[in-house]
This record gives structure tokens, sequence and C-alpha cells, in this order.
């Protein structure tokens, strides 16, 4: 569409202001509801079943990560588009006792027998010299299973068996599907019947030809067995059992790498959190193979301007917070990577003075076409989010993914789950990238975990599902409820911007501009200014991944938690 017709689609395509769906006596117009309130546990994910299951476990005398590791079984059943025992996971752990942030890295490696040689032959034989998006090629190790058992170890209270004890449960009796997975479900089978893959990925999600449709009942007996196995025979019946050496039978048979010797030498990696100041609150991401510390590159340049003036949804504010979402993403396109493997400038690509030499980029008067990743000095997906907090002040920050819905699309038959794809993000083109594929390598990680500090004390722990949407979540809910006021509900449920078209590993660099779309709440009079000021603004759906968010604020004076799920998807907030 030619850039002189825009002002006039976006006029009808964006309302001058989204009405709210329900006329509300408190608090911000466009928030579907006030926060949850509770004194003694909150359980925030994005479907309310697990929500529930995680509250009864905390009423059980379960910790926060025993909750968070139920919510998150409980997850792979019921929304197989976002996570399961397939894919990797990351979180962020406030202990209460120790006073203490811990971070864990629970993903998954490219398979040791997989030379990068040998990937490039693979590739050939499919005519083509980057990684398909699906497949058998795509597979790296599934880092979820042993990041719950970590956790677990260190900072869980019951015995594994109570806490996988409810989706056993719901896996072999049946839960009903909910609207917004079921639309996923269904996208994601009418996927699978078209290419086609080896497995079993459509004899699990779709056993009568279908996906379950909204209301139905749907069963998975064969990851009941696999949770009935891992809670009697811990990690290892994952990644020394049956299910390795399966894995490793279906991938020799049908031309995969992955093979058994790839999960017995799996660990996960317990990681500091790194963080930035903004405007006096500790932001917090887990470093790099995830893109977390995009968000706090983009806070940095953000902080040397008056957003709270300039007011939510400006023009002025947007394009600010896009410009430096452009300028962190070039960073992130050529730095972030797996440390074992690449030299990461991490000091110098959080540092305030690199952020105020990145600032001055920013002309205010017009969009960038294109920037240039700095020299710091040298020292479509889905996804599932969740948090939790217990009575004695422990907090979880949790995200887990198949990166791709349904991931790769490779389920080996017998054990009920799918395993991820992750290992697209892999650069194949260029052996000197810091995210060139190598065996036994991470990948370049989109899932990111966030938690924020406030004198010394647990404030927040959030994220926002999504891809590379992600970090521009990050910083939007945050700048909403430091800059804006907002509560913890409002600040989810505010109207979001997502920007496209960056540079990325395996895109060329960003010549144009890239593009932004708006949510409907974003007011015209933001949108034609935006046009004016070059960006490229386009008009939003519900389909252009926006994210998917939960939150948990703590309030220190009246020792309450204050919860948050918003509503582009189906989750709830629920405390007790």
């Amino acid at each position: 569409m030619p850039r002189l017709l825009l002002p006039v689609a976006l006029a009808l395509a964006l309302p001058l202001a989204a009405p709210a769906q329900v006329d509300r006596l408190n608090g911000r117009a466009f928030a579907t509801r006030s926060p949850v309130l509770a004194q003694h546990g909150m359980v925030c994910t994005s479907h309310p079943l697990a929500s529930q299951i995680g509250l009864d476990v905390l009423k059980a005398g379960g910790s926060a990560v025993d909750a968070a590791i139920a919510a998150n079984a409980a997850l792979g059943l019921m929304e197989p588009t976002g996570n399961g025992l397939g894919g990797d996971l990351f979180a962020i752990v406030w202990d209460a006792q120790g006073k203490k942030l811990h971070g864990l890295n629970a993903s998954g490696r490219s398979p040791l027998g997989l030379s990068a040689a040998q990937l490039q032959a693979e590739l050939a034989k499919l005519g083509r010299t980057t990684l398909p998006s699906r497949g058998l090629l795509t597979v790296s190790v599934p880092g979820a299973v042993d990041g719950w058992f970590e956790l677990h170890g260190k900072f869980g209270r019951l015995p594994m068996r109570d806490v996988l004890a409810p989706a056993i449960r719901y896996a072999e009796e049946g839960f009903a599907v909910t609207q917004f997975i079921a639309h996923l479900w269904d996208r994601e089978v009418r996927a699978a019947q078209a290419e086609r893959p080896p497995g079993a990925i459509l004899e699990v999600f779709a056993p009568g030809g279908r996906a379950p449709r909204e209301g139905e009942i749907f069963r998975n007996p064969g990851l009941a067995r696999t949770l009935r196995a891992l809670a009697a025979g811990g990690r290892d019946a994952f990644y020394r059992g049956a299910i390795a050496d399966e894995t490793d039978a279906f991938m020799r048979a049908h031309g995969g790498w992955l093979r058994r010797i790839d999960f017995e030498k799996h660990t996960s990696t317990w990681v500091d959190p790194v963080s930035v100041n903004y405007r006096g609150y500790d932001v917090y991401e887990l470093p790099p193979n995830s893109q977390g510390i995009a968000a706090l590159q983009m806070l940095n340049i953000l902080e040397g301007h008056d957003l709270a003036k300039l007011g939510f949804n400006s023009p002025e504010t947007l394009h600010l917070m896009i410009e430096a979402k452009k300028l962190a993403f070039e960073d992130r396109a050529k730095f972030y990577a797996d440390p074992a493997f690449a030299k990461i400038p991490l000091a110098g690509l959080l540092a305030k003075d690199y952020a105020a030499a990145r600032r001055r980029l920013i002309d205010p008067a017009r969009a960038a076409l294109a920037y240039d990743a700095g020299n710091p000095a040298l020292e479509r997906g889905d996804t599932i989010y969740l948090c939790t907090a217990d009575a004695a002040g422990n907090m979880v920050s949790l995200i887990q993914s198949n990166y791709w819905n349904l991931g790769s699309l490779i389920a080996v038959p017998g054990h009920g789950f799918g395993l991820q794809n992750r290992g697209v993000m892999f650069v194949t083109h260029d052996p000197a990238h810091a995210n060139a594929y190598a065996p036994g390598k991470r990948p370049f990680q989109t899932i990111i975990p966030g938690f924020v500090m406030k004198d010394g004390q647990p404030w927040l722990a959030f994220g926002v599902m999504g891809g590379a949407m992600q970090p521009q979540g990050h910083v939007q809910v945050l700048v909403n409820q430091i800059d804006f006021g907002m509560n913890v509900q409002e600040a989810g449920d505010a109207a979001r911007w997502v920007h496209e078209g960056s540079s990325n590993f395996d895109l060329p660099k960003m010549r144009d501009g890239g593009f932004v779309r708006l949510e409907r709440g974003v007011p015209y009079e933001s949108v034609r200014a935006l046009l004016a000021r070059g960006h490229d603004v386009r008009a939003g759906t519900p389909t252009d991944g926006f994210g998917g968010y939960q939150a948990i604020r703590w309030d220190p004076v009246n020792k309450v938690y204050w919860g948050a799920s918003e509503g582009r998807k189906d989750g709830a907030a629920m405390g007790y």
C-alpha cells in the first residue's frame, strides 16, 4: 500500500478511541478488570485451570517453585501450542530466605554428532542454505524437564509426584479446550496436515483427524504416562531412560540427528541475572543466549527522556520507544549468542555511557531507516509465561516454549509431546557469526522472564510472551507502571505497539526502517504524527503478535500480592 494512502486506510482501521468492553467505574477505561489481590499466595498463567492447579499446590504447602512446576506441567497439556516437555525453560527465582535472585537457563543444545559441515550437506540435500522452519534439523535437546528438577531440587517442598499429580489427572481424564488456544491449535494441526511430518504429531494433537474445538474435551494418555515416569524416576527417566532411547531410534530411522548421548550430557545452568537501574527500579533479565538484555538496553536509552511528561502513547513517546527498539535490535542481531561459544560484550552493552551514545543517534523528528550495531567495550513464535508467589515471600518468573506453537511438528510416538524447533535460530550462512551453528551449542533464544527489585525488595515478577515482541513488551509494561503510574493489570491491558523488520540473524540488514503495528487503542493523532515522522505504520490485528502478559507485584507496606493476567489470551490471575 503506498504510504500516501496509509492515513486514509488507518483512519478506517484504527478508531479514534477503542471503546472499553464495559463501562468501568474505577481505574483506566481500557482495563479489562481490576488486579487480583491476595495476602498468602498468587498464581498467574495463561490458562485458568493451570492457575487453579498452582494455587491448590500453594494451599497444600507447596512453594512458589512447586506451584510454578505444577502449572507449567498443566500448560504443556492444556496449551500445547505454546509449551511442553519437548521445549526449553528459563526462570528467575526470588529466594526470600536467602534474599537473593537466582537465574536458571534450562535451554537445550544442538546435536553433538551433527557438525557444521554435515549440516551444510543436509541443507544442500534440501536445496537450501538456511535451516527450514520445521522438521528434524530444527530439533535441539529439550531442556524444560531438567529445568523443573533443578528448580525443585533447590526450592521445592512437596514431592514431585504431588506436584505433577494434577497434570497427570487432567491428561487422563481430559479438560475442556479454551477459546484462544483452540484457535491456535486448529491452525497448527492444519499446518501439520499439510506438511505430513514423520512421527506422531497428528496422532497426539488431532486424534480424531482435526484439532479439538472450543469446549470439547481433550485427553492425552501418552503425556500422562510420561509424567508418571518423571514422578517416579526423576529427570533421569527423561534423559537416561526409554524416552532418550526411543528418541534416538526414531531420529536414526527418519534421518534426524538427536541421540541418546545428547540427552545424557544435557545440563541446565544456574546464572546470575543481569540488571540496569531504570528510574530507581532495578530491572533484571537473564544474560544471553536469551534476548533479555535487549529490554535492558532499551530502558537505558529511554531513561534519558522524560516519558511521563511526554505522555502515554503520545507520538513523541512512541517514536522514542520504537527508535530505542531499533537500536537495541541491531546489537541483538550481532552479539547475542551462547556465551560458551562467543565473547559477548555484556558489560559494555548495558553501560549507561554506551546507552547515552546510542541515544544521541535518535532524531526526535524523523524515523531512522537504518542503524549500525554499536561498538560496546569488550569485556512467529509462541510461548507460555507464568509467575507464582507464596506466603513465605518467594516469587518465580518462569517462561517456557516450543518456539513455533507445536514446534518442529515432530513427536516421537508414545510420549504425548512434540519436540521444539529452537534450532532454527542458528545462523548457517556465516561461520564467523556469534550465533553460527556448532554441535553442542545453545541457539539464540527469544524467551525471557523478567523481574524487578525496588529498594532491595522484590517488586515485580513479570513476562510478555511472543518472540521478538518480548523485549518490546517488557519495556512497554514497565514504562506503563513506572512512568505512567498504571497498576499491574492496566499495564498489560493498555494498547501496544510492535516493531518488525529489524536486522536479524537470518535477515538482511534493516535499510527501510521496518514497520510498526499499532493496536486500536492508540489515538489516531499519534498515528498521524508517526506517519509524519516517516514511520511505516500499519494497523494491528489480534494475529500480529502483541504478546501475552502475566505479572505479580508485591506491596511491602500492606504485604499484599497484586496479580494480573491480560485479556489477549485465556489466562487468569488467582490468589488466596
